[in-house]
């Protein structure tokens, strides 16, 4: 069973959160694992999409306790790593989909190219290097179902 790593800012806007509630959606229906960081914006829209979809979500949460996770996590995980439970999340998926853009996101879409992990990204961060190129790694893409897509190979 595959586990795709959902990532995004806990504020976000109507076409993120319509695309993270898509994705998770997605993923459920092919039987995925969706993994988040558990709070709002797109980690909450992505779990919804993905429960009401019967799919599992786990949420690694920031904090030490289960404060202020999403109702739509099947698993929530409390950590007490603040933002280090960052790394945990994208080295736990198969691959990473990035919808939008945060810090928090960005250090994501950082830590998953520099272990390995596949990176999908869905609008937000675009990562160029000192000539103004696309750098090699993250593969952005248009929509929902692409990211999907290519997360399951």
């Amino acid at each position: 069973m595959a586990q795709v790593a959902v990532c995004g800012p806990a504020e976000c806007g109507p076409e993120e959160t319509d695309a993270a509630r898509t994705v998770g959606r997605l993923l459920a229906e092919r039987g995925a694992v969706v993994l988040c960081g558990g709070y709002g914006g797109v980690m909450a829209a992505a779990a919804e999409g993905a429960r009401r979809a019967g799919g599992v979500v786990v949420g690694v949460l920031s904090g030490r306790d289960r404060a202020g996770a999403s109702p739509d996590l099947t698993v929530a995980l409390p950590t007490g790593l603040g933002e280090a439970r960052n790394a945990l999340i994208v080295r736990a998926a198969d691959a990473v989909i990035v919808i939008g853009g945060s810090w928090g996101t960005l250090s994501e879409l950082a830590l998953a190219q520099r272990g390995g992990t596949p990176v999908i990204t869905l609008g937000g961060w675009r990562v160029i290097d000192a000539d103004g190129r696309p750098v090699r790694g993250p593969i952005a893409v248009a929509d929902p179902a692409a990211a999907v897509r290519l997360a399951l190979g």
